[in-house]
């Protein structure tokens, strides 16, 4: 098979329904799998330097699963001209990734050899948890997974010759890059050591933070056990991870369960759906948020009746005085919530870079559009590192932010509020309809908003988009744009 093929031999398409990655796709054993190919990857230097200096994966892990999961339907969709288009953007996306890594190595997020490995360990990911399920991948299927993941590589390279032709040089090639190339980068050990006892809870269940840290406690460190347990033996040993007694047993448990779905009725289970109900907002008109905050509900209903033989104590009660509905938040909550998109403490270009990132993945913005919403974003942040920057080491701490407790609606911010109002008003008409302004919270920011009437003009929109920015109120509808996890 050429790289510039869709099809196999026997002309079965490597994209579309008919697709092996399609039939893996709403598989539940991908979520340990997905968590195994990531370690793998940010243990390759460039690409965990990358992770460091660009990713939200930490801050905002949800959103970042949320957006891996889109764009691979994108990458893996029947029609080539979807499939054109998310290879473009991901190639922008990647060219603004460079830098040098702790050591002074410089890294490039479009370093051919380097994307290679990225498709590489999803792909053996996907093999290793079959077999780890007790259900193997025969000869052929493996042979056209790995068809479909060099066209993948193809089409955002221009070819796949960075993964060898041939499935037999591929395990040798895997097995060198392994032993030869991989180590303990900082972003490995995050993923494995920090985000699993830190992750925050998904939108849908932010409004039960007891009941998320509880479980969090539990299952964190067991996710991070099978993880372990699950990389290559010869990657652990250099790497000198620990593995927990019984680790072994408990992931070949683990990934046996999983395959166990392979006995409930077809299309009971869907990725895609799963990801969207959790980054519903618990306030989302969305029928399946609105059962969920009613559970939430008879939950306090039933924490009140403990109350009633352990009564809080004087500082965890409610303040009657707090004011109720839309409220400022502290300077430093806004500044971890919002503009510390990265998760290091400190707001530096990489941060608004993420912002300008997310938002133009979320509204699928053509080139034009988003060159114009990086530029705003770059000159919001030369506008904020001069008046914030006290202390002149490029970058923004918490302490001076807070300290300065700012205006940031300056003129580069309303430039990106006006990008967003052009994106929004698709007639070009300088209104944004009501139809117009429910679809960009539908696309954009996950939301449903079932009251809005009339039209809304620029000023309007560039007003209430600034009041959230720079006045850090609270129950906007803006809060979901860049607060999420």
């Amino acid at each position: 098979m050429t790289t510039g093929t869709t099809t196999t031999a026997e002309g079965t398409p490597l994209f579309g329904p008919e697709s092996q990655f399609r039939a893996f796709f709403d598989d539940p054993r991908w979520a340990p799998a997905m968590i195994r190919a990531t370690v793998l990857e940010a243990a390759h230097p460039q690409i965990g330097a990358a992770l460091v200096d660009n990713s939200t994966f930490v801050a905002h892990p949800w959103r970042r699963l949320r957006n891996t999961f889109l764009s691979m339907r994108r990458m893996f969709d029947g029609d080539p001209a979807v499939r054109e288009r998310e290879a473009a953007r991901l190639n922008r996306l990647h060219a603004r990734m460079s830098g040098s890594d702790s050591r002074g190595r410089p890294y490039d997020a479009m370093d051919r050899a380097t994307r290679a490995w990225v498709v590489a360990t999803l792909f053996e990911s996907a093999v290793t948890m079959c077999r780890l399920s007790g259900q193997p991948l025969d000869q052929d299927t493996m042979e056209r997974m790995y068809a479909e993941y060099r066209a993948y590589l193809a089409a955002l390279d221009g070819d796949a010759g960075e993964l060898p032709e041939d499935l037999n040089d591929f395990w040798r090639y895997f097995d060198r890059v392994v032993e030869d190339e991989l180590e303990n980068t900082e972003a490995a050990r995050v993923i494995l050591f920090r985000l699993f006892d830190h992750l925050p809870a998904p939108a849908l269940l932010g409004g039960a933070p007891t009941l998320w840290a509880a479980g969090r406690a539990v299952v964190g460190p067991l996710l991070g056990a099978i993880t372990v347990a699950s990389l290559p033996e010869s990657y652990r040993r250099k790497a000198g991870l620990p593995e927990m007694p019984g680790a072994s047993t408990l992931m070949q448990g683990a990934y046996l369960a999983a395959g166990l779905t392979r006995f409930l009725p077809a299309g009971w289970f869907d990725a895609e759906t799963v990801i969207e109900v959790l980054s519903l907002s618990p306030d989302s008109d969305d029928p399946r948020a609105r059962t969920v905050t009613a559970l939430h509900a008879r939950m306090k209903q039933a924490s009140a009746l403990l109350r009633l033989l352990s009564p809080l104590s004087a500082d965890t009660a409610p303040d009657p005085a707090a004011p109720s509905g839309e409220a400022r938040r502290p300077a430093e909550e806004f500044f971890r919530e919002v503009l510390d998109q990265t998760g290091d403490g400190h707001l530096d270009w990489p941060d608004l870079a993420a912002m300008a990132r997310e938002l133009a993945t979320r509204l699928d913005l053509d080139e034009p559009e988003e060159t114009r919403l990086y530029d705003a974003f770059a000159a919001w942040w030369r506008e904020l590192q001069a008046a914030l920057d006290t202390d002149g080491d490029g970058r923004v701490s918490v302490e001076e932010y807070a300290a300065a407790v700012p205006t940031l609606a300056g003129p580069a911010l309303i430039r990106v509020a006006e990008v967003l109002f052009d994106a929004t008003d698709k007639d070009g008409s300088g209104t944004i309809d009501a139809e117009e302004y429910r679809a960009l919270f539908r696309t954009a920011f996950h939301r449903d908003l079932t009251t809005t009437d009339g039209t809304y003009g620029r000023s309007a929109f560039v007003g209430d988009f600034l009041a959230f920015m720079s006045g850090r109120r609270t129950n906007t509808p803006y809060d979901p744009l860049l607060a999420d996890a």
